[in-house]
């Protein structure tokens, strides 16, 4: 029996073509919910750049944000990974040197460092994400610790960066930018974190996902769904793969296994 769903957020429960979560997601997640069942998001987003969930976040009972670097229930903060000071500096250096911009992603706040075209075009135009925050001023940011770097890298700029950074994992879900956390950030540990605080046994838990970020958590889920529009890598270690997230792909594996 499913106690708790785990849903990815960018391909998964919104579109990338209409920014919006299909009315049979938030339909099946509604009729989940009054069974008992225990809402999640799991996304490489921090919180503050959650913009599109204002649907079903009243049926959300918890979050792992940041792929896993922060994870949190209500108020209670239950799991924080920072990425390791020296690794942090590492990539504020490569990002002056090599010229991306990087997001630099602290406990409370965030910020888009050597901002350029790119950070408009990607984030703003193509997911729709706009309070960037690039004003801020990252020396304040460092203050902070660190919970997530984001550079806009290819994967072979992303390959010459890693061994640089001994601490540290990076993963994707947008071809065009890395995500880097600390080595034991990620949603899989996430969800057992969440899990173990919650007394719920994996074998109760089911996980969605489409990209490279989200491969731990559904390896590790007691029935983890890829989607339709997932990669090949991720579909392979699914326990089932369903239709897209344009072709109502939560509400069909809800129906199936939930509902």
């Amino acid at each position: 029996m499913i106690k708790a769903i785990f849903f990815d957020i960018d391909g998964t429960l919104v579109s990338f073509n209409t920014h919006r979560i299909p009315q049979s997601d938030i339909d099946a997640i509604s009729m989940a919910k009054a069974k008992g069942v225990r809402i999640y998001i799991s996304t490489g987003r921090p919180l503050s750049l959650i913009n599109n969930l204002d649907e079903i976040k009243h049926l959300i009972d918890g979050y792992i944000t940041a792929n896993g670097a922060l994870c949190f229930s209500g108020d209670k903060i239950i799991s924080c990974t920072p990425v390791p000071e020296g690794d942090v500096m590492t990539v504020i250096k490569f990002s002056d040197s090599m010229k991306f911009p990087c997001m630099v992603v602290g406990e409370k706040d965030l910020t888009m460092y050597n901002s350029d075209e790119r950070t408009d075009r990607i984030f703003r135009q193509m997911l729709n994400v706009h309070n960037m925050r690039e004003d801020n001023n990252v020396e304040q940011i460092l203050q902070q610790r660190i919970l997530q770097l984001t550079p806009v890298i290819s994967v072979a700029e992303e390959k010459q960066i890693m061994p640089y950074l001994s601490g540290c994992v990076s993963s994707r879900w947008y071809p065009d930018f890395a995500d880097i956390t600390a080595t034991n950030a990620n949603k899989g540990n996430g969800l057992l974190d969440i899990i173990s605080h919650e007394g719920i046994s994996i074998d109760e838990t089911m996980a969605f996902g489409d990209g490279g970020n989200d491969l731990s958590i559904i390896e590790k889920a007691g029935l983890g769904v890829a989607m339709g529009n997932a990669n090949q890598a991720l579909k392979e270690v699914a326990d089932y793969v369903t239709s897209s997230v344009d072709e109502d792909g939560v509400y069909n594996a809800m129906k199936k296994f939930v509902l």
